[in-house]
């Protein structure tokens, strides 16, 4: 599914990846197939991956329930408004109806490990979001301490990395630190479940809403390999790039192109779509300890 059409549910907004319509008192939220890197959505759809997305999240906010309460009224489509009835078939295994909120304008990330852009400013400026760091930090290293970094979140382009500082000024210095709070508290126990997975959560963003009566809930998706940088920890070594699970081979594949990386995206070969496909799956089979191929 690349894109959906319901014509008679009102289309809220469409995302880079997910598809949200509302419905009154509810929002349905729909992980399509796509995927972008660079900030460009690619032509072709990765087949499964909104269905594996889905599974990994509600699996994920399951777990963290007992931590913060999230989004998730069901999953089932048997139980979504009977407005959604025509589109059930299209909506199984890919879809949530979930509670309204007032999303807040910052992303959470949570920073365990030096890598992508934290390791691009670390080399520059031996700090990560401005934070000064130590000397001596390579490649992938993990951080003395846990780092929050906040980032402003675009409705199109490139996230911008901000200060908590800034954070406070944008959502009032009482939820930016609780927003602080809750994103280490969900970061350390799902880092700490992934370890004996085999798995290190190198780091993640979370994404929160405030509901009508002001308690701050979970929203969008959670540890998913679009929102999380997981690598195999048996391939673990600091000082390079690691083994990981995430769309990196969509990302190595195009530094191959000679494309300028501006829309429009250049089509992907088969075999490339389907290294994509096996690196999600492999995410969630080893996180879930089930198989992807049960929901596929």
């Amino acid at each position: 599914m690349y894109q959906t059409e319901f014509p008679t549910l009102p289309l809220l907004r469409r995302g880079k990846v997910r598809d949200v319509y509302d419905l009154g008192s509810s929002l349905l939220m729909v992980a399509t197939d796509r995927i972008s890197a660079f900030d460009v959505i690619m032509s072709n759809p990765i087949e499964g991956k909104g269905a594996i997305l889905t599974a990994l999240s509600l699996f994920w906010f399951e777990k963290t329930a007992d931590l913060i309460e999230n989004h998730v009224i069901t999953a089932n489509v048997d139980e979504y408004p009977i407005e959604c009835a025509p589109y059930i078939e299209q909506l199984r295994g890919r879809s949530m109806v979930v509670k309204k909120t007032k999303p807040l304008p910052i992303e959470c990330v949570v920073r365990g490990y030096l890598a992508g852009s934290g390791w691009k400013e670390y080399q520059q400026s031996r700090s990560v979001c401005g934070i000064p760091l130590p000397e001596g930090l390579v490649e992938s290293s993990q951080l003395p301490n846990l780092l929050f970094t906040p980032a402003h979140k675009a409705e199109t382009g490139h996230d911008e990395n901000i200060t908590f500082e800034e954070a406070a000024a944008t959502v009032g210095h009482d939820i930016a630190e609780t927003l602080r709070n809750l994103s280490l508290k969900l970061y350390s126990y799902a880092s700490e479940y992934a370890a004996e997975c085999g798995i290190i959560l190198a780091d993640t963003k979370f994404e929160f809403g405030t509901m009508p009566d002001g308690r701050i809930i979970l929203i969008d998706e959670a540890l998913t390999p679009d929102s999380s940088r997981y690598w195999l920890r048996s391939e673990y070594q600091e000082g390079k790039t690691q083994v990981n699970f995430d769309k990196q081979v969509l990302r190595d594949y195009l530094e191959t192109t000679v494309w300028d990386k501006n829309p429009p995206a250049p089509p992907l070969p088969d075999d490339i779509c389907v290294k994509i496909r096996e690196k999600y799956q492999l995410a969630y089979d080893i996180l879930t300890k089930t198989s992807a191929e049960t929901i596929l």
